[in-house]
């Protein structure tokens, strides 16, 4: 089974049990150099949680002191607006696969 038919079938398992959540994963940036990898890439979130929210998530995950920056671009290029729920972000950026696929960094990375 390829990659692609893989991440769609558990897409597609994950949506069936849990209708009213939004498949994310979450990678560190491979130009990233100072930040720690996440433990757990995947995330099921409630769609109504705003980009801000999920990024403090992220934050909190990582352990990262209020004076450390941190980027999440989706689709490894977009900054989203922090405003956007994760509804409004999944529905412009989700990938064929049915995930949203994000990318972390510290703004030194980003520049």
């Amino acid at each position: 089974m390829l990659v692609a038919d893989s991440r769609i079938h558990e897409v597609n398992r994950v949506k069936t049990r849990f209708p009213c959540k939004i498949p994310v994963i979450v990678e560190r940036s491979s130009r990233e150099k100072q930040l720690p990898q996440l433990q757990k890439i995947k995330f099921l979130v409630s769609p109504e949680i705003t980009m801000g929210q999920f990024v403090n998530m992220i934050r909190s995950r990582l352990s990262l002191l209020p004076s450390h920056s941190l980027c999440v671009m989706v689709d490894e290029r977009q900054l989203a607006s922090l405003s956007m729920t994760m509804l409004e972000v999944y529905t412009a950026h989700r990938d064929q696969d049915g995930f949203l696929y994000m990318t972390y960094m510290s703004h030194e990375v980003f520049g």
